[in-house]
C-alpha cells in the first residue's frame, strides 16, 4: 500500500513527528509532501499520484476536485477529529472512504483553559511582557480561583476534565449542555443561569447550525459585570463584534481566545492585539502527547486497510466501493 503524506515540513514535526513515521512505514510505502505550500485539489492530487491513501494534516481540505482527480485514491484519512474541509459527499460519489482520529487532546485542552484562567485572573501575561520590554511591571491584585463560579456551555469530554480540574481547586462549576447531562462534579443549569453567575465562562460547545453566534450581545450583556469569558471550541460560536464591545464597555474584564475568525480557526488579529485579551495560536491540542496519539490512529487505520478490513474512525463505509 501507497500512503501520501500531506503534512508540510513546517507541520510535521508538530502535528505528526518521527515516531508515528516509523510506525507508518512499517505498513506502508510512504510518500511525503516536501515544502511549506498546503496543497489542495487538483495539486494535491497531482503529488499524491499513485498512492491509495492521503493522511491528510487539518489544514488539508477534502475537496470535490480532488477526489474527482485521484483515481488511484481509496482513503483519506483525516488525521485531527475535525472534517468540516472535508466533503464526505463528494469522496462518498468517488467510493473513497472517509476516516478521522479520536480526540487525543482532551487533557491537553482542559490544561489550556486552566492555564489562561489563571493568567486573566492574576495577570501573568501583562507583567512578563511589560519586563521582557524593560518596562517594570505594575504589581496588581488579582483574583482567586478558590471560591470563584465556572461556567461550563458545552459538556463534553473536555468540559468534564475541566470540571474535575476546577473543583480540585475549589471552584464551584456550573454547566450548560442540552444534550448532555452533568455528573456530581457539575451542577446543571440554565444557559442564562450560568451567564449571570459565573466568573469564568468558558465556551466548549459543539459547533452545529444551531450554535453559531451563539455568544452574541444579549449573551455578553448576560454575564456577570467583571467575568471573564473564554474560546476553546470553534470561532464562528461568537460574535466578536459583540464581544469587543462588551470588553470596550468594562462589562467584562477580560477573554482569552484560542480560536476565531481567521484562517485555520486562528484569533482575530483585532481581538488578539487587545491587552485585555489573552490569544493563542490555536494550540489546544498542541502537545506532543496529544498530537502523537492522532498520528497514531491514522497509522491504525493504514494498518487495518492494508489488511483488508474495515478502520475504526470511517464515516462513510457504505459508501466506500473503492475499497472493494
Amino acid at each position: 500500500m501507497k500512503v501520501f503524506l500531506s503534512h508540510t515540513d513546517d507541520a510535521f514535526p508538530r502535528y505528526f513527528g518521527d515516531r508515528a513515521l516509523a510506525a507508518l512505514r512499517r505498513h506502508a510505502e510512504v510518500v511525503r509532501h516536501r515544502g511549506d505550500a498546503v496543497l489542495s485539489g487538483a495539486a494535491l492530487a497531482e503529488a499524491a499520484a499513485g498512492c491509495q491513501a492521503i493522511i491528510a494534516h487539518r489544514a488539508t481540505p477534502g475537496t470535490a476536485e480532488l477526489f474527482a482527480a485521484a483515481p488511484d485514491l481509496r482513503a483519506f484519512l483525516r488525521c485531527a477529529v475535525d472534517v468540516s474541509t472535508v466533503d464526505i459527499a463528494a469522496a462518498s460519489a468517488q467510493g473513497i472512504l472517509v476516516t478521522h482520529a479520536t480526540p487525543g487532546f482532551t487533557d491537553a485542552v482542559a490544561e489550556l483553559a486552566l492555564g489562561q484562567m489563571l493568567d486573566l485572573a492574576r495577570g501573568i501575561s501583562d507583567a512578563v511582557v511589560a519586563q521582557r520590554r524593560g518596562e517594570a511591571a505594575t504589581p496588581r491584585q488579582g483574583r482567586q480561583l478558590r471560591g470563584a463560579v465556572l461556567g461550563l456551555v458545552g459538556y463534553g469530554r473536555i468540559a468534564r476534565r475541566l470540571a474535575v480540574l476546577a473543583g480540585a481547586l475549589g471552584m464551584t462549576v456550573l454547566a450548560h449542555d442540552p444534550h448532555a447531562a452533568p455528573g456530581p462534579e457539575a451542577e446543571p443549569v440554565s444557559l442564562p443561569g450560568l451567564l449571570a453567575r459565573a466568573d469564568f465562562v468558558v465556551l466548549l460547545a459543539l459547533s452545529t447550525p444551531g450554535t453559531a453566534g451563539m455568544m452574541d450581545a444579549a449573551a455578553f450583556a448576560a454575564m456577570r459585570p467583571g467575568g471573564f469569558f473564554l474560546n476553546l471550541s470553534r470561532g464562528e460560536l461568537v460574535d466578536e463584534a459583540a464581544l469587543e464591545a462588551a470588553l470596550d464597555a468594562r462589562h467584562l474584564s477580560g477573554a482569552a481566545l484560542d480560536v476565531g475568525s481567521a484562517p485555520d480557526q486562528m484569533p482575530s488579529p483585532r481581538l488578539a492585539r487587545r491587552a485585555d485579551v489573552i490569544a493563542t495560536p490555536h494550540v489546544g491540542g498542541l502537545t506532543v502527547e496529544a498530537t502523537e496519539h492522532q498520528a497514531m490512529d491514522t497509522v491504525r487505520q493504514v494498518e487495518a486497510l492494508a489488511a483488508g478490513r474495515m478502520p475504526e474512525g470511517a464515516l462513510n463505509a457504505e459508501a466506500a466501493f473503492r475499497l472493494r
